[in-house]
């Protein structure tokens, strides 16, 4: 298995990029799985690490790990009291608004009862179109298939959040077997070399909970979705890889990649 890409790494947290595929750590949902990040990361620094947020198994980008409890709780506080910027890139069907607040409650979906019990939970996300391409193909009833390159800040942390809400207003991510549809799924994949979700975490920042600083990170994507990227001509829409640590006493004005 390769080494995991190291984006910001101190004494009391590292930021790592979690790959498309891998679980963060062991559910009671994904029975029989034997590969976890939170366990690779632990046997690539060969120490203890503690989750503090999460991300989908299909979503790739960048997560944070706590390197103490005591850090843990301090982190794992300013993620659920929203003191944290979120920033995800995502594909999705259609040529979606240049930008729009979706403002749709959610229920849970943590299957402990059946969703149609759980109380809906406010959730909000910002979205704004970077890009939109037109394909001179049929992949559905029409003669040409639109595909839109969309940033994602999700104002709320719901489960699915991004996903269920790109969804529900008529723009589903490429790749979400749950919310989206399988006809485009499947052009993604044997066309297009693209056969996971198309969503990505490309920017976290956060203040640290040690030092004074404002911690920045950028995150580049995968190999399947930068060729993807390319592909459709958004290669200037690609992230890359950076950090920058601004003191709190600095604004943290770092733009969105």
């Amino acid at each position: 298995m390769l080494p995991l890409r190291i984006l910001y790494q101190d004494e009391h947290l590292v930021v790592v990029h979690k790959p498309s595929g891998l679980l963060v750590h062991r559910s009671a949902l994904a029975r029989g799985e034997t590969q976890f990040l939170l366990q690779q990361l632990r046997d690539q620094l060969g120490q203890r690490v503690y989750p503090v947020h999460r991300l989908d198994r299909p979503t790739s980008g960048a997560i944070v790990f706590a390197l103490s409890s005591t850090v843990a709780g301090l982190l794992s506080e300013a993620f659920s009291e929203r003191h944290v910027e979120k920033g995800y890139l995502a594909v999705v069907r259609g040529k979606a608004p240049e930008q729009d607040r979706l403002d749709y409650p959610l229920r849970e979906e943590d299957g402990t009862r059946p969703k149609a019990e759980m109380p809906a939970m406010p959730a909000m996300t910002d979205i704004r179109r970077l890009d939109s391409v037109e394909l001179p193909v049929q992949v559905d009833r029409y003669p040409v298939a639109r595909y839109s390159l969309v940033e994602a800040k999700p104002l709320t942390g719901r489960r699915h959040q991004i996903r269920r809400h790109l969804s529900r207003r008529g723009y589903p991510i490429i790749g979400d077997a749950k919310h989206g549809k399988s006809i485009h799924n499947r052009f993604f994949a044997e066309k297009l070399s693209a056969p996971r979700l198309l969503l990505a975490a490309t920017y976290l920042a956060f203040d640290h909970p040690v030092l004074a600083s404002r911690i920045q990170v950028s995150c580049a994507l995968d190999d399947t979705m930068t060729a993807l990227f390319h592909h459709l001509g958004w290669a200037g829409h690609l992230p890359l890889d950076s950090v920058r640590t601004p003191p709190l006493s600095a604004p943290s004005a770092l733009p969105m990649p």
